[in-house]
């Protein structure tokens, strides 16, 4: 038998091996533990809304291949919610992209706008597929770091600024922002599109948190900001809004040109998928704001819940302002080894979270910060916490 030699995987790849969100799920399962790790409900959304799907099953539409770009429900629903909740009118037809989930949306979007070498800003940390997908298209990512300050992650943007040079092709915003709960302000965002109007920078903005925010706490499009619109993917998605992780609908919004470009990408990953889910979801955009504002409330009382736990079990927390996830510092138990913490925790309590160092370059900075989600039943929370005290 004839040996390879050459390693099978590409060394654009060769870093990133099973997520960790794998590792830690696999570790939940296998120790009976509460997975706080992985961002996923244990319910599911509105009862209406996937008897909608069910209906679409039973009436064949979607069972084939739906139209590249999206159903056209979906595709009106989307620019229908862009407009009621924001003010931008986006043609269904030429500026909206439905794509695999967010995931397969900047997947193709960072394909179709980076050449070989095109450095990209990303706000560190980030979520672990945007250096893969950076990496897959040949581009160089440039993390500028979000830092702990007063009780919430900021963006210095004297950094963001040096940041930036000839190289720089587009900055990967991502806000509300996984893993810190922060959601950029209207002032920061200002500084950022200012910069991008300078500098002639493409912006790929991840919002699948936009619904998700809270107290005073408000979502901007970047988009929406002068001279913005003409250089901005948006990226949105039905899972986190609507507690149907696993249909894998997402979608971009974005003028012609960049829409076509990601679709030129897009259209060779899956071509297709979610047939029947794109009209499920096309219905869900159009539920009353009242839906809206109870999952606020439902999950703004979970954040609290999990957010006052931890503190009482003796981390120091970040209470976000999005998302549904928590920041913690695990250094006032007289650990900074969030791997190691995180690896020990099922044993030590029976809880799993993950740990922030994977969402950085330089995993040091974020060696002693520890995620856990809040997306889940209350009892659930509840229980994580009375075992969580254990600690």
């Amino acid at each position: 038998m004839t040996l390879m030699t050459r390693p099978p995987l590409n060394r654009r790849l060769a870093a990133f091996g099973t997520t960790i969100f794998a590792e830690m799920s696999a570790l939940a399962a296998r120790t009976g533990s509460i997975n706080l790790g992985q961002g996923f409900p244990d319910t599911d959304g509105p009862e209406e809304i996937r008897e909608a799907a069910v209906r679409a099953l039973r009436e064949g539409r979607g069972n084939q291949y739906p139209p590249g770009p999206g159903v056209p429900e979906l595709r009106t629903a989307i620019a229908d919610h862009q407009l009621r909740r924001y003010g931008m009118a986006f043609d269904p037809d030429t500026e909206v992209l439905v794509t695999a989930g967010a995931t397969e949306a900047i997947a193709a979007s960072l394909l179709a706008l980076l050449e070989p070498g095109d450095e990209v800003i990303a706000l560190e940390p980030y979520y672990d597929s945007y250096a893969a997908c950076v990496a897959m298209a040949g581009g160089v990512r440039v993390p500028v770091t979000l830092r702990p300050h007063e009780g919430r992650y900021v963006l210095d943007l004297d950094e963001l600024r040096a940041a930036v040079t000839d190289r720089t092709r587009l900055i990967l915003l991502n806000t509300p922002h996984n893993p810190t709960g922060t959601v950029v302000t209207r002032e920061e965002l200002a500084a950022v599109a200012a910069l991008a109007v300078e500098r002639d920078l493409l912006v790929v903005t991840d919002e699948v948190y936009e619904h998700l925010v809270f107290d005073d706490a408000t979502h901007v499009p970047i988009a929406t900001l002068p001279g913005m619109r003409e250089r901005t993917v948006t990226i949105g998605s039905a899972g986190k809004t609507f507690s149907f992780t696993g249909w894998k609908v997402g979608w971009i919004t974005a003028p012609p040109e960049l829409t076509a470009a990601v679709r030129s990408a897009k259209q060779f990953l899956t071509y297709v998928s979610s047939g029947p889910f794109q009209y499920a979801v096309a219905e869900a955009l159009r539920l009353p704001d009242s839906y809206f504002e109870g999952l606020r409330a439902d999950l703004s009382a979970k954040r609290d819940l999990l957010s006052d736990g931890l503190a009482e079990a003796g981390f120091e927390v970040f209470r976000p302002a999005g998302t549904y996830f928590v920041t913690t510092d695990i250094r006032p138990f007289g650990e900074s080894d969030g791997f190691a913490f995180c690896r020990a925790l099922p044993e030590r309590c029976g809880v799993v979270a993950i740990p922030n160092a994977v969402f950085y370059d330089d995993r040091e900075q974020g060696a002693p910060f520890v995620r856990f989600a809040f997306c889940k039943k209350e009892s659930v929370l509840q229980e994580a916490v009375s075992r969580l005290k254990g600690l």
